[in-house]
C-alpha cells in the first residue's frame, strides 16, 4: 500500500500541475495537433509533467515482460461490495473539463469544444475495432484495467481518494477513447476472457495493461498472465 500511496500523491501532483497548463491553453490559441491512430505521441521533456493533452506511452515490451514476471498471480475472488460509485469519476481536472473531456480532447482529430469543455465536434480513432467516429456521444473512456477487475485484484483494500486517482488516472496508460461498442463488449473482462478485435493493437494493450497492473501493485490471475505473455508475443511480429 506505501508504493500504491506514493504513486497516488505523485499523480495527483502531476493532474495538479497539468491543470495548470490546461488553463493557460485554453486562454491562448490552440496550435498542437494531435496523434492519430499511427502517429507516436510526443514524449515529454525530463523535466517536465506529462501535459494532459500526450497520450501516455506504456513500457517497452522488454520492460513490460519484466513487469509481467514481477506480478502477483494468485487467483481473483469476486470480492463482494463492488460498486461504480466506490472509484468516483469523471472528475474536474480544470476549469469546467472534467477526465472524460479531457481524454476525448487528447484523443481525438479536430476537436471543437463549447464553454462547458464538451466535444461538439471532432472524430477519434477507436483502437480496439479501428473504428472512426464522428461524435462524441458514440465514444466511451475506457479504463484499460476495468474498474470491478482493479476491486478483485486488490482495489478493494483502497481508500476511495485511493480509487477516485486510479479511475480518473491521466498520468498512466489507464484511459482511452474507443468505441462505445468496443468497450461494452469488454466490460470488466482480463485479457484472459478479452481481447480488442484489432490484433494489431494487442501489443500497446498487454503493455498497457501490465503497466497500470505493475504501478498499482494489482494481481493478476493465472489465465490472464498467460493471456498477456501471448499478446506480448506480437510485439515481434
Amino acid at each position: 500500500m506505501i508504493g500504491v500511496t506514493r504513486h497516488l500523491r505523485r499523480t495527483a501532483l502531476l493532474t495538479a500541475l497539468s491543470a495548470l497548463a490546461g488553463l493557460a491553453l485554453t486562454a491562448a490559441p490552440a496550435t498542437a495537433t494531435t496523434a492519430g491512430p499511427h502517429t507516436p505521441a510526443r514524449q515529454a521533456l525530463p523535466d517536465q509533467a506529462p501535459s494532459l493533452r500526450e497520450l501516455p506511452e506504456p513500457p517497452d515490451a522488454v520492460k513490460a515482460r519484466e513487469l509481467l514476471a514481477d506480478l502477483v498471480v494468485a487467483d481473483e475472488d469476486d470480492v463482494p461490495g463492488y460498486s461504480r460509485a466506490k472509484f468516483p469519476h469523471w472528475i474536474t481536472q480544470y476549469g469546467t473539463c472534467d477526465t472524460r473531456e479531457v481524454t476525448l480532447q487528447r484523443d481525438g482529430q479536430d476537436v471543437v469544444q463549447d464553454d462547458q469543455c464538451r466535444a461538439v465536434s471532432g472524430t477519434w480513432y477507436s483502437e480496439y475495432d479501428g473504428l472512426t467516429i464522428d461524435s462524441a456521444s458514440r465514444i466511451d473512456i475506457d479504463h484499460v484495467v476495468p474498474l470491478k477487475e482493479a476491486w478483485r485484484s486488490g482495489a478493494s483494500q483502497w481508500t476511495t481518494p485511493e480509487r477516485r486517482a486510479f479511475a480518473n488516472d491521466l498520468v498512466d496508460s489507464q484511459l482511452i477513447a474507443v468505441s462505445a461498442g468496443s468497450n461494452r463488449a469488454k466490460g470488466d473482462k482480463d485479457p484472459g476472457n478479452w481481447k480488442p478485435p484489432l490484433k494489431s493493437y494487442w501489443c500497446t494493450y498487454s503493455r498497457a495493461w501490465i503497466s497500470v497492473k505493475a504501478t498499482y501493485r494489482l494481481t493478476a490471475n493465472p489465465a490472464e498472465a498467460e493471456a498477456l505473455s501471448g499478446m506480448l508475443d506480437t510485439c515481434d511480429a
